[in-house]
């Protein structure tokens, strides 16, 4: 049994621990280096917190930590028991078989996949210049795919250096997504998959390479290259819109929803978290009675997703006017490069951040910044919305016959 968390903030530069400076890890907070934290039943606290707190940007808040790691430690505990209470109901045999099931179904439904794709390759630029480059390379008698990500740029200076197992998520997720079952999640999706990674590049970087922005922004580039070297889908916003903000005592981490990519047949949903991020953001009520800011608007961005025979879906607006003196970490995709649209679907729109002043004087923000705000200014992200698919000649050959002749909203989903 294994757990994976989120911490609100680890220490690093900048409160909530993803500050938009980083040059190394060690800017982004404290670093487990294959600690055990747990021995003879017994949690080796002292030894967390001087983990912890030690280093030149030590974490804000030891004591949550401390609280959330040993959250952890009892979801692993209760699935290791679930595990053997399994396994003393219906045997070790029969419980190592369905495992075995449910991998082995996996890789038979990638290979199924594997069998209707074609070699494709895409290039998603960033707005900094540097790009993700990936070429995918169809075995038909193996049933095999080569994932290749040869032609990404080299790691880069700055933190947007996505590691080997954030690339190898998003390919996983990716073929997760084309799977037209209702499978679990697990290895087997990757038995049928080459992925080639080269060493010190933006996808695959050495130590002590910053990554904190490749986790949450690279990673969305990796799936919509994929997507798009696999004609599925036109890209998405591309980017989790990362706010983060703190005050004296108070951290707080957000993802923002945008637009979604079309795809044959299927518009792009609009204001969803697309693809490596899943989050919900608070309530607006949880969010003002705990935080000094004011949620002053939060609205679907009309016309911002890309035109084609399916449009792309809309981007969001979301504004926060901050009652106390806060530093900013805005860490955003997609200002500059807008989403690119598949068979010649239109671009979605660019984001745009910036901020109000209390004097009414309004000032564009980089895509990547930290700001200093005070009480009464205000915090404007529009982000980004999902590309198009297809021309009209393509809808109305749907139209009449020759396509699927549905969209999301005609199958029952959300459009």
């Amino acid at each position: 049994a294994a757990a994976r968390g989120h911490h609100a903030d680890v220490g690093g530069l900048t409160p909530g621990s993803m500050p938009a400076f980083s040059r190394t890890i060690d800017d982004e907070g404290a670093i487990f280096r294959g600690l055990r934290i747990v021995g003879s039943g017994h949690f080796d606290e002292d030894v967390v917190r001087q983990t912890l707190i030690e280093g030149a940007y030590p974490a804000r808040n030891a004591p949550e930590n401390i609280g959330d790691l040993k959250a952890q430690i009892a979801a692993c505990q209760s699935g290791a028991r679930d595990l053997e209470k399994a396994v003393t109901d219906f045997g070790r045999s029969t419980v190592l078989a369905y495992m075995a099931h449910v991998r082995d179904n996996a890789e038979a439904s990638v290979r199924r996949v594997i069998d209707r794709l074609k070699d494709g390759e895409a290039t998603v630029r960033a707005d900094a210049g540097w790009q993700v480059q990936v070429r995918v390379t169809i075995d038909q008698t193996a049933r095999r795919a080569k994932v290749d990500f040869t032609g990404s740029s080299p790691q880069q200076p700055t933190n947007v250096n996505a590691p080997a197992a954030i690339a190898k998520a998003a390919v996983l997720y990716v073929f997760r997504c084309l799977v037209d079952a209702d499978i679990p999640m697990n290895e087997g999706c990757l038995a049928p998959l080459e992925i080639v990674l080269p060493p010190g590049s933006v996808v695959n970087p050495d130590p002590p390479a910053a990554v904190v922005a490749g986790n949450v922004e690279t990673s969305q580039m990796i799936a919509d290259a994929l997507l798009g070297a696999c004609g599925a889908l036109s890209g998405s916003q591309g980017t989790m819109n990362n706010l983060t903000f703190g005050t004296e005592g108070k951290q707080y981490y957000e993802t923002i929803c945008g637009g979604a990519g079309a795809g044959p047949g299927v518009k792009g949903a609009s204001a969803v978290h697309t693809h490596m991020t899943n989050s919900r953001l608070t309530d607006p009520e949880i969010l003002e009675q705990r935080y000094p800011v004011r949620l002053r608007r939060f609205t679907i961005r009309k016309g911002s997703g890309g035109t084609g025979a399916w449009r792309g879906g809309d981007g969001a607006i979301r504004e926060l006017t901050f009652l106390q003196p806060a530093t900013v970490s805005l860490l955003t995709g997609h200002r500059l490069v807008p989403p690119l649209g598949l068979a010649g679907g239109g671009p979605g729109a660019c984001g745009e951040n910036a901020v109000e002043r209390a004097d009414g004087t309004v000032e564009p923000a980089p895509a990547i910044t930290q700001l200093d705000l005070n009480p009464g200014d205000t915090l404007i992200l529009k982000t980004p919305g999902g590309a198009g698919f297809g021309t009209a000649q393509d809808l109305q050959a749907d139209d009449t016959g020759t396509g699927s002749g549905k969209t999301q909203a005609e199958e029952g989903n959300d459009p």
